[in-house]
C-alpha cells in the first residue's frame, strides 16, 4: 500500500527514536552540536522570552532554548512522533525544567494562537514535512511581530568534488551506519532521500521571504552540508 510522505516519516521516527541521538552524532561526526551552538549565538535569545521548537524530536534544541530563556521564560516543543517525545520528556525531567512543555502535534497546523512566540526554531525537521511552505507560514503565524524564526537543516554543498562525496556519503554510508548502529537500514535510507531532495540555501532563503520574513540571514556550515536560515517577522504587518 502506498504511504504518503507524512505517514512514511512518522513510521521512520517512531522506529528510530531510541537510537536517534546516537545516530545524529555518528552521521554528522558530532558537528550538529557545534552548528546548533553557533545558531543559538546568532539568535541571541533573551531571558524571560517565549520560544517554540517545531519538530522538536528528542528535545535537544528545546532544552537549549530552555537554558537560554531561563526559568522566567517559557518553551514549547512540538513533534508528531510520540516515541521521540518520550525520549525528550525524560531529558526534560532529568533537568528538572518546569518551564518546558512538550506537545504531540503537527507542524503543518500548529496548535498555538497567532503572535505567541519571540523565537520559533526547527532543526533537521523541515525536510521531512509534506509541504515546506505551509510549515514556514505556520511558523510565521505564531511568531510575534519582531520575532525570529530559525531553521537549521541539511543543505546542498556547492563545492565541486565535495558535493559528489556528500551525496555518496548520504546515499551509501549513512544507511549502512543505520544498519550497523540502529538496525534500521530502510529508515536511514529514507532520511538520505529527504536530505538529497531538500532545497539549496538560496532557494530556501527565497522561500523564507515568500513566507513573509525580512532580513533573512543564511549561514552555511561545513562546506554547505548544513545551513542556518534566520528570518525576522516584521514589526508591523
Amino acid at each position: 500500500m502506498h504511504q504518503s510522505k507524512e505517514e512514511r516519516v512518522h513510521r521512520v521516527f517512531e522506529k528510530i527514536s531510541d537510537h536517534y541521538d546516537r545516530m545524529n552524532s555518528v552521521i554528522s561526526f558530532k558537528r550538529h552540536v557545534a552548528w546548533r551552538k553557533d545558531t543559538m549565538k546568532r539568535m541571541n535569545v533573551q531571558k524571560g522570552t517565549k520560544a517554540l521548537d517545531v519538530c522538536c524530536g528528542t528535545a535537544d534544541w528545546t532544552i537549549a532554548l530552555a537554558e537560554a530563556v531561563g526559568p522566567s521564560g517559557e518553551v514549547y516543543g512540538i513533534d508528531f512522533s510520540r516515541n521521540m517525545l518520550k525520549v525528550g520528556e525524560e531529558k526534560v525531567r532529568e533537568r528538572g525544567f518546569q518551564h518546558v512543555t512538550l506537545v504531540h502535534g503537527n507542524a503543518m497546523s500548529l496548535p498555538f494562537p497567532d503572535n505567541t512566540f519571540d523565537y520559533v526554531t526547527i532543526g533537521f525537521g523541515l525536510r521531512n514535512v509534506p509541504d515546506y511552505m505551509t510549515v514556514l507560514k505556520e511558523m510565521y503565524r505564531v511568531t510575534k511581530p519582531g520575532g525570529k524564526v530559525v531553521c537549521l537543516e541539511t543543505s546542498q554543498p556547492t563545492l565541486i568534488g565535495f558535493r559528489q562525496l556528500y551525496y555518496a556519503y548520504f546515499r551509501y554510508i549513512m544507511p549502512f551506519f543505520g544498519k550497523i548502529f540502529a538496525k534500521s537500514y530502510e529508515e536511514y535510507s529514507w532520511l538520505q532521500e529527504s536530505a538529497r531532495e531538500f532545497p539549496g540555501m538560496d532557494e530556501l532563503a527565497d522561500m523564507f521571504r515568500e513566507a513573509g520574513f525580512v532580513r533573512v540571514q543564511v549561514k552555511p556550515y561545513t562546506f554547505g552540508v548544513a545551513a542556518m536560515h534566520l528570518g525576522h517577522k516584521p514589526d508591523e504587518y
